[in-house]
């Protein structure tokens, strides 16, 4: 997990997202135009939440989100999705 020099605010946070599957369980190689986009990934910051909502997801927590959540953005090279923490549908 890489440190970032940001800090999302509000109920938002920072996710780096896991690598994309190379190879099918049958060893098969997926090529990068049918790869999937994955859907979990590494909270890497987070926000300090609404007035009366604090976050449950913390730094380090490993997450579920949904297909189409979040904004991509890359900083210092790396791409991360920064999303609304009811865009999360599971800590795993």
């Amino acid at each position: 997990m890489a440190k970032v020099n940001i800090k999302p605010l509000a109920d938002r946070v920072l996710v780096e997202p896991a690598p994309a599957e190379e190879k099918t369980v049958g060893g098969i190689i997926i090529p990068d135009t049918a790869k999937e986009k994955p859907q979990k990934g590494t909270v890497v910051a987070a926000g300090p939440g609404k007035k009366d909502e604090p976050l449950t997801v913390k730094e380090g927590d490993q997450v579920l989100y949904g297909k189409y959540a979040g904004t991509e953005i890359t900083i210092e090279g790396r791409d991360y999705l920064i999303m609304r923490e009811s865009d999360i549908v599971a800590i795993i």
